[in-house]
């Protein structure tokens, strides 16, 4: 009933409200906004985690862990089903209002108090055309992680990325070893799905999307046209094309927080704290053992303390500055800052991410997409969902369908390894009128007006290409020794010296355009729009100059980084944690979320993220059973 009061709250802004806007949809988007964050905690909220009001400090917990995005999670549950074990889970945000439930509410969600509201830092190979010359890095803040704000696609990626993951001397990481963590979280409600690839019965919802157009289904069919088979991208092959499968339940999105605590959050021996940021790991500069957390709460300081473990998983953004800011990383970037070295690490020294490009799109000559206004302001819209669970609302932020491909530019000697994944958006940028999808890449209202303002009203696509195997790789460091200061995040992005990344993604936007070309499509008159994007007039539309200028002015973080707490050997010198997730040289400390993962996973990290979780709780039950 919340989330439908919520709701509706939203709905009485829109009708009243639509009409007086004369066309400035920036407004809308700001009130749209402001409502969300007005939601956010607010009257609507019903705690599931009611928090007492002063902690005491110094407290004694067996396990504690920092972070409760989906590794967090996962571990928290796990761990918390040994009643003998005293756990505690500090989350820096709060807990989230059930309006993030509503799936199509997803891209809003990251112009909320929900997001960190990190940005890369501005570099001149990359994002030249963006506000300020920066990247969006949205990073969840409340309970349950970026698995609150994110768009909810279920990928786990292929199965060469894990027999290379255990290659480079991570033994218990290969595909063999990892499958059967995905498979304990799933519980499938998946209509077409490949025999003995999914599970039912375990905490995260995995389903198909109920809200489908008549532009993913042309899309769908002309990417078999062109040869791309219909697959299961999480059965027996990767290749080909697919309408996607989402974390969500009965149109409902299913969180970390959804999935994993709140089942369990009245266990006696499980605490989850919130509003409660770590500022830094407590560790003995003598024995390099880690014995609890400093954390700040309503403005002041407090500690707790671990008999056992502390197991950090803050995300791959966080983790890196809470290991610094506790003395352990790279010596010479913390004595910049005076914080004494306890262990010398390259925590942070490298990072990679999934770049995508929103600069290619295509006319329609009938409306089969998304018409957004005409949604938003139908009763039956809102009927539909909260009576039905489908409709518009059930859609994760416009993606119905993905592509893996492999373009004539890979040169893996593997003819089963995607290089590219293609995401369709049954509209684009001017769908929402700029209120959206423009900001969470970052697009200026000059970029807006030149490119998509023209297309307001009219039917469009999007097909964005993401690049699964960067070569360019990008790193963080601190902005300061105040924990209340965000790291810098350095993306890097196309700054590899033979271009492979460029190149790759060139490919790709050829494969889209070919794809565009196949009857299914042509039906509709599919047609690029070959508005130039500014800054890249002097070249030749659809030339490869053009398409490499675009690409440097314009483009996008799908916030799937990785490696920057990165795993393996000890002695290798580029590594942070052991295969069981121990910091190298500290005891009694693990990092468990995505930053361990030591190369760019053909896949959406979310889901890795809980199986890392899954793996991690046994690994850490194992070890002090056995000991």
């Amino acid at each position: 009933m919340h989330t439908w009061k919520s709701f509706f709250f939203l709905q009485v802004i829109l009708i009243v409200l639509l009409p007086t806007i004369n066309g400035d949809y920036n407004v809308l988007g700001n009130i749209v906004s402001f409502s969300l964050n007005l939601t956010s905690g607010g009257p609507f909220l019903f705690p599931q985690y009611p928090q007492a009001d002063n902690d005491a400090s110094n407290t004694h917990y067996d396990f504690i862990i920092v972070g409760s995005g989906p590794s967090g999670s996962v571990v928290a549950n796990r761990l918390s089903e040994i009643p003998g074990w005293n756990i505690l889970l500090l989350e820096a945000g709060g807990e989230a209002n059930h309006i993030i439930e509503i799936p199509f509410l997803c891209g809003l969600l990251q112009l909320t108090n929900y997001n960190w509201g990190y940005k890369s830092e501005k570099q001149s190979g990359f994002c030249r055309g963006c506000n300020e010359g920066k990247m969006e890095w949205p990073h969840g803040f409340a309970l349950g992680g970026s698995s609150i704000i994110n768009h909810m696609v279920h990928v786990r990626g292929n199965s060469i990325d894990y027999d290379r993951w255990e290659a480079m001397g991570n033994p218990g990481w290969s595909y063999k070893d990892m499958f059967p963590y995905f498979l304990k979280s799933e519980d499938s409600h998946l209509q077409m799905q490949d025999e003995g690839y999914h599970n039912v019965g375990g905490y995260l919802s995995v389903s198909d999307v109920p809200f489908r157009t008549k532009a993913a289904d042309a899309y769908i069919k002309a990417a078999q046209e062109a040869g791309h088979p219909y697959v299961d991208y999480n059965g027996k092959n990767q290749l080909g094309v697919s309408y996607v499968q989402s974390t969500t339940l009965k149109g409902r999105r299913c969180s970390a927080e959804k999935s994993f605590l709140r089942p369990v959050r009245k266990r006696p021996n499980l605490k989850i704290q919130t509003r409660s940021r770590v500022s830094k790991i407590l560790v003995n500069p003598e024995t390099k053992t880690a014995y609890g957390v400093e954390y700040i709460k309503n403005g002041k300081v407090y500690s707790a303390l671990a008999n056992k473990e502390v197991i950090l998983s803050a995300g791959s953004l966080n983790s890196p500055q809470v290991l610094m800011l506790s003395g352990i990383g790279p010596k010479q970037h913390l004595e910049q800052f005076g914080i004494p070295v306890i262990q010398d690490l390259p925590v942070g020294v490298e990072m990679y991410d999934h770049p995508t490009f929103p600069g290619i799109f295509f006319r329609l000559n009938e409306s089969i997409g998304i018409d957004l206004l005409k949604e938003l302001t139908s009763s039956m819209t809102f009927s539909q969902y909260f009576r039905e669970s489908r409709g518009f609302f059930s859609s994760i932020g416009g993606i119905e369908a993905m592509t893996y491909i492999r373009t004539n530019v890979s040169s893996d000697p593997d003819l089963s390894y995607p290089d590219m994944e293609l995401l369709f958006l049954a509209g684009s940028f001017n769908t929402d009128y700029g209120v959206t999808y423009r900001k969470l890449l970052n697009i200026p209202p000059t970029m807006y007006n030149a490119i998509w303002r023209p297309l307001e009203g009219k039917p469009v696509y999007q097909v964005f290409p993401m690049l699964v195997h960067p070569k360019s790789r990008g790193y963080i460091e601190l902005r300061s020794r105040d924990p209340l200061d965000s790291p810098k995040f350095y993306a890097n992005y196309l700054s590899d010296p033979e271009n492979h990344d460029v190149r790759t993604f060139i490919a790709a936007i050829r494969e889209i355009q070919r794809i565009s070309q196949s009857p299914s499509l042509q039906r509709y008159g599919a047609k690029i729009v070959d508005t130039k994007i500014p800054g890249c007039e002097g070249y030749q539309f659809n030339s490869d100059e053009y398409w490499e200028c675009s690409l440097r002015t314009i483009i996008g973080s799908l916030y799937h980084q990785v490696a920057t707490c990165k795993m393996g050997p000890k002695n290798n010198g580029a590594s942070v944690v052991d295969p069981r997730l121990r910091v190298h040289g500290i005891k009694q400390l693990r990092v468990v979320d995505t930053g361990v993962i030591p190369l760019p996973l053909t896949a959406h990290t979310n889901v890795p993220a809980y199986a890392i979780g899954e793996k991690a709780a046994d690994l850490i039950k194992s070890d002090w059973f056995n000991n």
